[in-house]
């Protein structure tokens, strides 16, 4: 579990509620269910509407992302290294049972693309063709949420529009006027919030995600690419461990010609 997401909507909404309190703002005040209902099914409604429905369910899907931790690239290289030892010893054809029942789509199409032989300039060619388009695919999530985080303070003032027209509509009754134009502004805070502490972090998570993900494909490609030229398993190791930096860089410019 990412810890930072926990603590950062702790902070967030506690930083709201807590200034309220300090101010003498009565806490159910800010319970409006249908601020919520307008500015929440306003705000993703002109989502999906953005957004094939393909994107806005797996948008949705992601939202374990936002707590998911970061992969271990570090087991990877372990992993890998164990791959590169096993081929040098029993040579490539023997990774074909580990292709098989690997359950990572990614590595088990490398290993076996490595396994039936195909050259490593090609090997690197389609994995990175496959990197390319699975980036593409998952930044359609990041976008769904800053499209979200896009439309909810325009809903908010909506929903506060909307409440200071029920609010004109009875001015007879002045002993209500004041309470009812603070309800009408809670649908503006709802969107704010929304917006500001959910739907762009979101988005910025996910993209950081995306990232960390790219690095870790990065990582599988140059490592089955040395296996298939023969590489050293101490060397693969060695440069594999360059990606650990936290720069997600591109693999040395001499990947396909390595040290025997």
């Amino acid at each position: 579990m990412d810890i930072a997401t926990i603590i950062g909507f702790v902070l967030g909404f506690g930083a709201i509620i807590g200034g309220a309190a300090l101010e003498g703002l009565h806490l159910t005040a800010l319970v409006q269910p249908t601020a919520a209902m307008i500015v929440l099914g306003g705000t993703f409604g002109a989502a999906f509407v953005s957004f094939p429905m393909e994107v806005a369910i797996n948008a949705l899907k992601d939202v374990k992302k936002l707590i998911g931790n970061s992969p271990k690239n570090d087991e990877l290289i372990t992993e890998i290294c164990g791959y590169a030892a096993k081929a040098r010893k029993n040579g490539i054809i023997a990774l074909e049972q580990d292709a098989q029942n690997h359950k990572d789509r990614f590595m088990k199409k490398a290993i076996s693309l490595s396994v039936d032989g195909v050259e490593p300039k090609d090997i690197r060619e389609l994995m990175e063709i496959d990197l390319s388009a699975s980036e593409e695919h998952a930044k359609m999530s990041a976008e769904f949420y800053e499209a979200a985080g896009g439309y909810a303070p325009t809903i908010g003032i909506i929903g506060a529009v909307l409440g200071l027209i029920h609010v004109m509509s009875n001015l007879e009754d002045t002993s209500k006027l004041g309470a009812g134009i603070a309800v009408a502004f809670v649908a503006t805070i709802y969107g704010l919030i929304t917006a500001n502490i959910v739907c762009l972090p979101a988005a910025t998570k996910i993209k950081h995600r995306i990232k960390d993900e790219s690095v870790r494909k990065e990582i599988i490609i140059a490592g089955i690419v040395a296996i298939q030229n023969g590489e050293n398993p101490r060397f693969i190791e060695e440069r594999l461990k360059s990606y650990l930096g936290g720069h997600g860089g591109k693999a040395p410019a001499d990947e396909e010609g390595g040290k025997k």
